[in-house]
């Protein structure tokens, strides 16, 4: 009787090694996927999702230069992926006509919320003060679309559990969008 109990010790020790070993190894296994998975930090995504004209001045006479003047109300959107807080600093965001910045507008800092899309509403005063004397800007107002190129930088922070908290890459938008003079109405907005 006695050999058999040694034997029945053995096997038991055996069994709860082995099953300390595997809770082990286990555990090991769950905290690689959290942290490759849970814990990878993205770069949040900026677009522009919309842009309307509110008003709009436009000079196109051949006797005085040509000229615009435009308040446009843009919508941007900062798409946050990550599984914590994404909050941002203030930037700024520039407007271009053929590569002259035209206008400029301020994107407050925010926060985005985890894995959802924050939605910011932006005013930007468009004139063509800086535009040079011998652009095409009078042949553009006379063909009643007006080409427009939209940057902007954010950079920021994403928080985790309210602990971690680790700096992003500045996730840039660069987008171009066409503005119908005659009807206010912008086409072709594409973000990149």
């Amino acid at each position: 009787m006695t050999t058999g109990s040694k034997l029945d010790g053995s096997k038991r020790k055996r069994n709860i090694c082995f099953c300390i070993i595997a809770g082990t190894i286990a555990h090991i296994i769950f905290i690689l996927l959290f942290v490759l998975l849970i814990l990878r930090i993205r770069n949040p995504k900026v677009r522009l999702a919309s842009v309307s004209v509110e008003t709009a001045s436009l000079n196109s006479s051949s006797s005085a230069s040509p000229s615009f003047n435009l308040k446009l109300v843009a919508q941007v959107t900062v798409k946050n992926n990550n599984f914590g807080q994404l909050r941002f600093h203030n930037s700024t965001a520039t407007i271009s006509y053929r590569g002259t910045e035209v206008g400029e507008a301020t994107i407050v800092k925010a926060r985005a919320k985890a894995r959802s899309t924050k939605k910011l509403n932006v005013t930007v005063l468009v004139n063509s003060d800086k535009v040079s004397k011998n652009s095409h800007l009078g042949s553009d107002i006379s063909s009643k679309n007006l080409t427009f190129t939209a940057y902007a930088k954010l950079e920021g922070k994403v928080h985790l559990f309210l602990i971690y908290k680790k700096k992003i890459k500045p996730a840039q938008m660069n987008c171009t969008f066409i503005i119908n003079t005659a009807t206010k109405g912008v086409s072709d907005l594409s973000c990149m």
